[in-house]
């Protein structure tokens, strides 16, 4: 069975990335840039648990051992005199990894956080090396507003390697409109379909819940 994890509560202000770091954690990605647009670099980790009791072996499918030491999200604003306020924390977004079929959500770089023009990105990766076909990445964007991390962006790509084909789906909530394609991996045309997004429902990085299983399209 995977162990239980008791979530650590963040300080609220460091003088340094390292300030923000529970003891038994590591930051495993730290990025720098402006999220609150006032022109100081703030400060985005992905933190990571190292309790040697959360590697599992066993004897069954998948992979041995089983690394399901948790992630936590941390953001915290760059003051002006150069230390950090804490902004926000989850540990919901970013899936524990439980299932041994399954990859690691951020393995091999698929996955992990960007800052992209001022915006937050969260990139999960997804790949079965038993069970299923499907392999494919999804992407959560946020911009801070209304003193939230809002989603304003979804982007999933999956990908059957059995068949070769392809499909996509993209929602820009600030404009409400849905972007699906379907495709093939041997062919280079895919069709294409707009919809209005018709769900009033706005999320935010606290309310999305696992990213895994977060349904856009309620």
């Amino acid at each position: 069975d995977i162990p239980p994890v008791d979530y650590p509560t963040l300080p609220a202000t460091a003088a340094d990335a390292n300030g923000f770091v529970p003891r038994g954690w590591r930051i495993e990605q730290r990025l720098d840039g402006d999220l609150n647009a006032d022109r100081r670099a703030d400060l985005v980790l992905v933190l990571r648990q190292q309790d040697p009791r959360n590697v599992l072996e066993h004897d069954g499918m998948g992979i041995s051992p089983l690394d399901s030491n948790p992630r936590l999200l941390a953001i915290a604003w760059a003051r002006p005199d150069g230390t950090y306020a804490l902004a926000a924390q989850n540990h919901q977004l970013i899936p524990r990894h439980e299932y041994p079929n399954l990859s690691d959500v951020f393995e091999d770089g698929a996955g992990g956080v960007s800052i992209v023009r001022g915006t937050l990105q969260v990139g999960l990766y997804a790949f079965s090396n038993a069970g299923s076909w499907a392999t494919g990445s999804t992407r959560f964007t946020f911009r801070w507003q209304h003193d939230a991390f809002a989603l304003i962006g979804y982007d999933d790509d999956s990908m059957m390697r059995n068949s070769g084909q392809t499909e996509s789906v993209s929602i820009n909530y600030a404009t409400a409109k849905v972007r699906r394609a379907s495709g093939s991996i041997e062919t280079d045309g895919e069709q294409v379909r707009w919809e209005k997004l018709v769900s009033k429902k706005r999320w935010t990085l606290d309310s999305i819940g696992e990213g895994a299983a977060f349904n856009p399209l309620p």
